[in-house]
């Protein structure tokens, strides 16, 4: 501990304030690459005719944005209708369907689903 018992409130001031300054380059250096890399996918993609908004999967329309459109959870097969079911019950026929076939259950595709009185 030799080294640190003579510094002066001064330099020990100068080498915390360099380090600081350092670790501050080191960040916008690592942001300005990020940037630039973004900008180099960004031409890339522009040269092969892929659009940002094509090559991204949306996940929904903010409701500020306009009208929200439907957009199914990856691997869904689209909407179905229910007839006197709740979502429940209809969750659970279409889980014993899949595991009686078997088949993942996003592999089927369930147009409709109505109550049969017996």
């Amino acid at each position: 501990m030799a080294l640190f018992e003579h510094m002066s409130l001064g330099y020990s001031l100068m080498v915390s304030v360099f380090g600081i300054a350092v670790v501050f380059v080191a960040l916008v250096a690592i942001n300005t690459m990020i940037k630039g890399l973004a900008a180099l996918v960004r031409y890339i993609e522009k040269r092969q005719g892929v659009s940002s908004v094509e090559a991204a999967p949306s996940v929904g329309a903010s409701p500020s944005l306009g009208a929200a459109r439907f957009v199914p959870a990856p691997g869904a097969m689209g909407e179905i209708d229910l007839y006197d079911v709740d979502d429940e019950s209809a969750g659970m026929l279409m889980a014993i369907v899949a595991d009686e076939i078997g088949a993942p259950l996003n592999t089927l595709r369930f147009i409709s689903i109505k109550r049969k009185d017996a």
